[in-house]
């Protein structure tokens, strides 16, 4: 399995100290803070109370340093409001944004248990065909309702994906540990865990950031961005075609437990995604169809207009790779 990136900020030690034991205090007079579940590289997430409801919410904790940054709060308190507008079982929405009094920035979240991609990988190998292709189709459509209204995700990796098995419940933000000791399986007898995408691009830019720009200009690379397009690499303008990208990332590495670039260092890697040259599927997983390996190669090509063009259509291709083979696996069980 590949190793977390290191070209993300990191939060100081002194955020740390701050951040990292919250439970049991008031947040903005509206929360009472809980358990952390999760910690990530500028953000802490905790399970609370909100006092007026009594109900249980997440709570993502940003660093104040972001809080001094009047266009970056605005961003946030946009995207948002625009993530409050999302009603599809496969994206989570913000409940609220706050910014307290001592500059600590917000949001809330609903919480339900579950698993990330990231947890489901490391515990399960050669994933079936069919489980594989509904996790990915369902993270396809969820980014299709996001696209619709405008969000590009621009940071989706296996951490920001959530496998939730109770289906009454809409969205989960934590993932923290497995339910249950079980991979989701098409057994007809539980149901198929709901894929949920979590953290819109809420703590990213619309462009690469001045860092990783400069690193690529100059051909020194501190750390991969592994499920980057490469235009947002670049720096360049994106659109819905950057998350594509990083789907058929996502896709290579649930299928195989490898990236599709690979190089003697990060720096040959870095180029090997910039060239367009990723490792073919099968080359790991000779067990999967061709057409699969059809499907992500194409997610993953170099020119945004040579991807698919939509996320119902990435959607629409995975479903036909299944749909087909239960089709030849039919026949074959009859011998016609």
């Amino acid at each position: 399995m590949r190793s977390s990136s290191s070209d993300a900020p990191r939060s100081t030690e002194q955020e740390t100290r701050r951040f990292g034991s919250l439970t049991g205090m008031l947040l903005d007079g509206k929360y009472r803070i809980g358990d952390k579940v999760g910690e990530g590289g500028m953000s802490w997430v905790y399970q609370a109370e909100e006092i007026a409801t009594g109900d249980t919410v997440a709570i993502k904790l940003l660093p104040p340093r972001l809080a001094r940054d009047g266009a970056a709060v605005e961003r946030l308190r946009r995207e948002a409001d625009i993530a409050d507008r999302f009603e599809h079982p496969n994206v989570c929405p913000i409940l609220a944004f706050g910014h307290t009094d001592d500059n600590v920035l917000y949001l809330v979240m609903p919480f339900l248990m579950g698993e990330t991609l990231s947890d489901y990988e490391l515990r399960t190998r050669a994933v079936p065909l069919q489980d594989g292709v509904r996790i990915l189709a369902q993270v396809c459509r969820g980014l299709q309702h996001a696209h619709d209204l405008g969000v590009i995700h621009r940071d989706l990796k296996p951490e920001n994906v959530m496998l939730v098995s109770d289906p009454s419940r809409q969205s989960s933000v934590v993932s923290h540990q497995p339910t249950d000791d079980r991979r989701p399986t098409t057994d007809d007898r539980r149901p198929f865990p709901r894929a949920i995408v979590m953290d819109f691009g809420l703590a990213k830019r619309r462009r690469a950031s001045a860092e990783v720009v400069k690193l690529t200009q100059t051909g020194i690379v501190l750390g991969t961005p592994e499920f980057m397009s490469p235009e947002q690499i670049r720096g360049r303008p994106l659109d819905g075609r950057s998350d594509i990208y990083a789907v058929g990332v996502l896709a290579f590495e649930l299928f195989t437990g490898q990236l599709p670039f690979v190089g003697k260092d990060a720096q040959e890697t870095m180029m090997a995604r910039l060239r367009g040259l990723p490792r073919r599927l099968r080359e790991l997983r000779p067990d999967l169809p061709a057409r699969l390996e059809a499907v992500v190669a194409r997610a993953l090509e170099l020119a945004p207009e040579d991807r698919y063009q939509s996320m119902d259509e990435l959607a629409d291709a995975l479903e036909r790779v299944a749909s087909g083979s239960r089709f030849a696996r039919w026949f074959r069980r009859s011998g016609r």
